[in-house]
């Protein structure tokens, strides 16, 4: 990739204790064979760049490491890490036009939606950096006359992480600035998708004065074994994941023999709730942001749009009305606002659930394939799509689409809103515009999510708590409540002595 101009940041292997690793060579100085991993880049199929495989033994390194250096760090001061941190998210902002197109390259969105991404990863770290001098010193308890007694917050330990490819660079800084602040090291395994640009974090943290040992990332496709290691490890105390239900719960299982801490983001399917007297056109503005950042492809997506009958055709109206101005093709196109999808998987799979919704009764009003005949677009591109008079029973009502999909379903009393709304297993977030104060003031009651965004679809607050209900997961990130998740409570009781 020669148009990043600071070339130090693109690294082709993990960075463990403070070392990036290289390709073993023998007694004669021939290079051993190892093995090797593409990443490709989902607007082109092409590519991009190829990493070597991090291995098992190399895994264990990077914890048993993490845990030497924890004896050190976890003694450093508030203040100390703080500046780190300030350092390293310096970096991020001095560096972020090279960062948002390495993120382009490996995931795809577009340009201005990375560098996005790459202030707002910043503004994670900036806030654990000023977050973690509110944890200095004990907290006094009150205790009985002839005693005296202080609760002590600790760091717990080594902590693994597993983050996504939809947001490469966020999901790490919410992860690790949390954890750093926190007083505790960081082996992190970052989809095998988009690993640049994590790996890029690690060279700006080596940078920043991150200690050898606190920041490690592991690269590799094997995810299921590493899994196992970060899951199973004597010497991890906690796992943070951020991904789907199905493979969370596979590791809270692997967790448990060891009775590790862990946090969970995993699967949402949004409601979007438009209501009769809400402002239609400002619904619209926020569908369009719910809905088609990083074309569909985030956790906080709305999935069902659930309107109010009277007000559903204008809605409707209105919405394509606005999905026709969006732009699909390459993230580094200027005119783009659509990017690919992340890979042909994703693509069958939205494919087959649009399918079967127009089996089941469905009508399609816009989009409904892939852009694959398109000769002017490569890679795994699919039109906006809008899909009207879904129902309950149908399949696509219940998955989490994770593309450019609208689905629509209509109500005629609010009751009926909040119990389709609440009509799923997850519980992440949702959203609902109205103008009726009494609604608003009741709707956060009424709805079992982690987030609720009303008249707002943007939801992302680096110092407010991030995070689910249900089978989206537990544990939250983002501010003060993401650094607690790094901590330990010791209470000490002493006697005074006459």
């Amino acid at each position: 990739m020669h148009f990043i101009k600071n070339q130090k940041l693109l690294q082709h292997s993990s960075y463990i204790n403070g070392e990036w690793l290289k390709v073993e060579s023998n007694e004669n100085n021939q290079e051993i064979i190892e093995s090797k991993f593409n990443v490709v880049n989902p607007a082109t199929g092409k590519s991009i760049a190829h990493l070597l495989e991090v291995t098992i033994s190399q895994v264990e390194t990077a914890i048993n490491g993490a845990a030497k250096a924890f004896e050190k760090w976890k003694l450093t001061s508030y203040e100390q890490r703080s500046n780190i941190l300030l350092k390293w998210q310096a970096l991020l902002r001095e560096n972020s036009e090279d960062l948002a197109r390495i993120l382009t390259s490996e995931q795809g969105k577009p340009l201005s939606e990375a560098i996005g991404e790459i202030l707002h990863s910043a503004d994670y770290i900036k806030i654990y950096a000023e977050q973690a001098q509110l944890f200095n010193g004990p907290i006094n308890q009150q205790a009985p006359l002839n005693q005296q007694a202080n609760i002590y917050r600790k760091p717990i330990g080594v902590i693994t992480a597993i983050t996504p490819w939809n947001f490469p660079c966020s999901m790490v800084a919410r992860k690790a600035g949390a954890a750093l602040a926190a007083g505790c090291t960081f082996v992190l395994k970052p989809s095998d998708l988009t690993p640049l640009t994590a790996l890029a974090l690690a060279k700006l943290g080596e940078q920043a004065g991150i200690p050898v040992g606190v920041f490690n990332v592991a690269v590799g496709s094997n995810a299921q074994a590493i899994g196992e290691i970060f899951s199973s490890h004597p010497r991890v105390a906690k796992l943070s994941f951020t991904g789907s239900t199905v493979v969370g719960k596979k590791l809270l299982a692997q967790c448990a023999n060891g009775v590790k801490r862990t946090a969970m983001e995993l699967g949402g399917n949004a409601p979007f709730i438009v209501f009769e007297d809400a402002d239609i056109d400002e619904a619209v503005k926020g569908a369009i942001v719910a809905k088609f950042r990083n074309s569909g492809q985030t956790c906080v997506t709305a999935n069902r749009f659930i309107i109010h009958k009277k007000i559903k055709q204008e809605f409707i109206n209105r919405l394509i009305e606005s999905i026709k101005k969006l732009r699909t093709g390459s993230g580094f196109n200027s005119e783009s606002t659509l990017g690919p999808l992340v890979n042909q998987r994703a693509i069958d799979k939205i494919d087959r659930l649009v399918k079967k919704a127009k089996e089941e009764g469905a009508h399609i009003l816009l989009g409904g394939s892939s852009c694959q005949n398109n000769s002017s677009l490569g890679g795994t591109f699919y039109e906006a799509t809008v899909i009207n008079n879904v129902t309950p029973q149908m399949e696509i009502f219940h998955k989490e689409i994770f593309g450019p999909v609208v689905t629509l379903i209509e109500f005629e009393k609010k009751e009926e809103a909040v119990q389709l709304a609440n009509q799923t297993e997850s519980g992440l977030c949702a959203y609902a515009y109205t103008k009726n104060q009494k609604t608003i003031s009741n709707l956060h009651e009424q709805l079992n999510v982690g987030m609720l965004g009303i008249n707002a679809a943007k939801l992302s607050n680096p110092a407010a708590p991030f995070g689910g209900v249900k089978q989206s997961g537990m544990g939250r990130e983002g501010g003060s409540y993401g650094i607690e998740e790094y901590l330990d409570y010791q209470y000490v009781c002493g006697g005074i002595q006459s």
